[in-house]
């Protein structure tokens, strides 16, 4: 979601540390600025105005060549179409180099209330259906409006419109195929949100802490254009993001972080009183209710247009939006079959796949060469060539689904995604921490969840804004506590291969009347493999190592209705359904299959008090309790598997 609010964090760091060595030495680097796009390009800045009055501010950087037509390719953004400045140029325009250097129009746009655009901004701004005066806007007419004024004022374009972003940016290039312009013929929405609730600051329900962080930068708000930060980031007092969240105990001693203002009632008290919009909303609603709902997208793809082809883009270990784009071309391909609409998902964090970097790392683990780069070449700029110079049938030569294989590090093509010839299999979480296909007598598993120990998502200590690296870390460290549960096969003696999504089934019980429930997918690596020569952390090795390859969270209040939670019945057996997103994963022969349950997972989310409270949001300290919890060997995970 917030690939250029990363990259800033990056920027003040090395800014920061620059200045730290030039008080320390007297030599000087001066690096060498790519002019390309101010050599090859015009640039010109114009506000189009939208059918209720408000002006967007877009930008347009057209080839200086105008012995040809261009189409157009846009990106819509939150996070500034910088710099601002007919005279001051990016360095890099479209989505990658070869689509920039063979000559396209990019345009970029501040949306609504963003930047240097006008009127106010929505956090996931809800699609209106039925719209009945000008008056009713949403992202759908801002797309519609802006394009319709482009294929009539820009100069040699060919009439053919793209849309690409990724992160929330993607969320604006899937807005752009519901209720389409007709000049709009391919858009590729990559690492795409999709619901607030299921991506990003939530998980089924759980609110992903370390995203505090990031809250302000979308809910303070703007009353002019403005070509210069107005939010301010929450400064931690320390680098161990863990200990500082521990510390500060329930969610509501956060408010602090989000009072812009000195209030003139002086009675309202400062745990109370917040300015921010956006942790407003989390706080006061912590179902999914009439403010999450109607922002997500998911829903409306049925008015998606099928004219418009879709190539959605994701990472297999993305932390920040993995639900997004699965559920996106799901959607597409079920409200629109007959529409071009394919998927790609490769062994990329969040937006990898448009970084020049040779290698492919995500964390610690490496997964090959010029993954990204052919990517960009073979895939992204065919399928934006053909649709917008070619002859835009259906025949492009991309596959339907074109993913990568993160156990043997290979490319496989399929007609259909998840794969036609899966099959389902269940794995039962027998005694003696074996996991098996069969249920072995009925046995049970017993843990304290100790509150003020709570088992962490990392062995790192840092402050950080996503979590990149976790979903492929080694999680020896987790397996050898008490509070986490382990199941595991024997060494297997062939291949498996996993394919499309898993299904905890799990039966509990818990002491208490609420809690976390949390599997995780581990591929454990034998002993006598070859060592990892780059890329690896000092203190890990590749022996045995035991690497993520999916997770998730279930809110137990959640484990029936999003909509209205429920409270446990202590010590009353029940059942928690996860739903863990697709993965395409080979265990192989060597390795072993391993399955941890915990109930907490911090900070990565926020802690649940194990007693049922109406808003977690607004528990108090005495709600917090520590709990024991039992999962029982009639739980079993669901498995998509691939026939070899």
């Amino acid at each position: 979601m917030k690939h250029i609010f990363k990259i800033t964090f990056a920027l003040l760091i090395l800014f920061t540390s620059c200045k730290k060595d030039l008080k320390t030495t007297t030599t000087t680097v001066t690096q060498e600025t790519d002019t390309y796009v101010q050599d090859n390009y015009t640039k010109k800045e114009v506000d189009i105005a939208m059918r209720d009055g408000i002006k967007l501010h877009t930008t347009i950087y057209s080839p200086k060549d105008t012995s040809k037509e261009y189409p157009i390719i846009m990106m819509r953004t939150p996070y500034s179409s910088k710099p601002y400045g007919e005279n001051k140029f990016k360095e890099k325009i479209g989505p990658n180099v070869h689509l920039m250097k063979e000559g396209n129009i990019i345009v970029y746009q501040d949306v609504r209330g963003r930047w240097m655009s006008e009127g106010v901004y929505d956090n996931m701004r809800a699609y209106i259906p039925n719209k009945k005066d000008n008056n009713d806007v949403d992202e759908s007419s801002d797309t519609y409006d802006t394009i319709d004024w482009l294929v009539n004022n820009v100069e040699n374009n060919n009439g053919r419109v793209g849309t690409w972003g990724i992160s929330y940016p993607g969320f604006y290039a899937t807005y752009s195929t519901i209720d389409a312009h007709p000049a709009l013929k391919a858009a590729s929405p990559q690492a795409c949100i999709g619901d607030f609730f299921f991506d990003d600051f939530h998980h089924n329900g759980a609110f992903l802490l370390s995203y505090f962080r990031a809250v302000s930068l979308f809910g303070t708000t703007k009353n002019k254009p403005t070509d210069s930060a107005w939010y301010k980031l929450p400064n931690l007092p320390t680098q161990d993001q863990y200990q500082f969240f521990l510390d500060a105990g329930p969610l509501s001693n956060l408010n602090s972080y989000f009072q812009y203002e000195t209030p003139d009632d002086k009675s309202v008290s400062k745990t109370d009183r917040i300015d921010d919009v956006f942790w407003k909303e989390i706080i006061e609603h912590p179902n999914y209710d009439s403010i999450w709902k109607p922002k997500g997208l998911i829903q409306n793809l049925k008015h998606s247009k099928p004219t418009v082809a879709t190539m959605i883009v994701g990472g297999f270990f993305d932390a920040e939006d993995l639900y997004g784009p699965l559920e996106t071309y799901k959607a597409i391909e079920k409200n629109n079959p007959e529409a071009y609409n394919t998927i790609v998902f490769g062994p990329w964090d969040h937006g990898r796949w448009a970084r020049s970097d040779e290698k492919n790392y995500v964390g610690n683990y490496f997964f090959g060469d010029s993954i990204s780069l052919n990517y960009q070449k073979q895939v992204e700029t065919k399928f934006f060539n053909h649709f917008l110079k070619g002859s835009g049938d259906k025949n492009t030569g991309l596959p339907e689904a074109y993913v990568f294989d993160s156990g043997k590090k290979d490319w496989s093509s399929f007609n259909a995604w998840p794969p036609e010839n899966v099959t389902k299999q269940k794995m039962y979480l027998n005694a003696n921490q074996e996991l098996a296909t069969t249920k072995k007598g009925n046995t049970k598993e017993v843990f304290i969840s100790d509150l003020k120990r709570p088992v962490p998502y990392s062995e790192d200590i840092k402050t950080v804004f996503t979590p990149r690296k976790y979903m492929t870390d080694d999680q020896r460290f987790a397996a050898r506590r008490p509070d986490v549960l382990v199941f595991e096969t024997e060494a297997l003696e062939k291949d498996l291969t996993l394919a499309g999504d898993i299904l905890a089934n799990l039966k509990v019980a818990t002491t208490g009347t609420d809690a976390d429930w949390i599997v995780k997918v581990i591929d454990v690596h034998p002993g006598d493999i070859e060592e990892q020569e780059e890329g690896m952390q000092d203190h890990l090795k590749l022996s045995n190592y035991h690497m993520m390859v999916r997770s998730e969270v279930m809110r137990g209040r959640f484990r029936n209705s999003f909509e209205k939670p429920e409270p446990f019945v202590p010590n009353k057996t029940t059942d928690v359904t996860i739903k863990l997103q697709d993965v395409f994963h080979t265990i192989k022969a060597g390795h072993k299959l391993q399955i941890q349950v915990q109930s907490t997972w911090f900070p990565l989310i926020d802690l649940n008090p194990q007693t049922f409270v109406p808003n977690i949001y607004k528990a108090k300290e005495s709600d917090f309790k520590n709990q024991t919890h039992t999962v029982f060997n009639a739980s079993n995970i669901e498995f998509s598997i691939l026939a070899n």
